[in-house]
């Protein structure tokens, strides 16, 4: 059977949850996923996890913040007018708190679209934290390989 390389095409069912939460992401039931690892498709951590697995199996992993999306930092909650940050938002979108929002013209370290979440919104300003939505919590992540290329 095919096991896992950092470089390999995957077909899988995955889910990523915080242990007492709700699912963050889950493919079981629906179609599943395909990716590449090696291509910042999922988190290094998680990636780290499938690596070694072979085709067919099925495992359960719980990672701890540090080793899953780090710590929470509070440098990355940022407050901006609401008119600022609605004119970088397409014109019929309407934010509330708990929304995900992408950011036009806004990139991250990496160069990708700056994503937030809206934490709160006081009169004309909106907090919007930067960190990962799971940054700052242990994860629960399951897997069942489906194919490896």
């Amino acid at each position: 059977m095919v096991s896992v390389r950092p470089d390999s095409m995957l077909t899988l069912h995955y889910r990523l949850a915080a242990p007492q939460g709700p699912d963050w992401i889950n493919t079981f039931g629906h179609r599943p996923a395909t990716l590449t690892l090696g291509a910042h498709q999922l988190a290094p951590a998680l990636e780290a996890c499938l690596v070694g697995l072979k085709e067919g199996a099925q495992a359960h992993f719980e990672l701890l913040p540090d080793v899953a999306f780090g710590a929470h930092d509070p440098a990355r909650v940022q407050r901006i007018s609401r008119s600022a940050l609605q004119s970088r938002l397409p014109e019929d979108v309407h934010i509330a708190v708990g929304d995900a929002v992408q950011l036009s013209g806004v990139t991250s370290a990496s160069g990708a679209s700056a994503a937030a979440t809206v934490t709160a919104i006081r009169g004309d300003m909106v907090e919007l934290d930067f960190n990962h939505p799971l940054a700052g919590k242990s994860v629960v992540f399951d897997v069942h390989i489906l194919g490896v290329l």
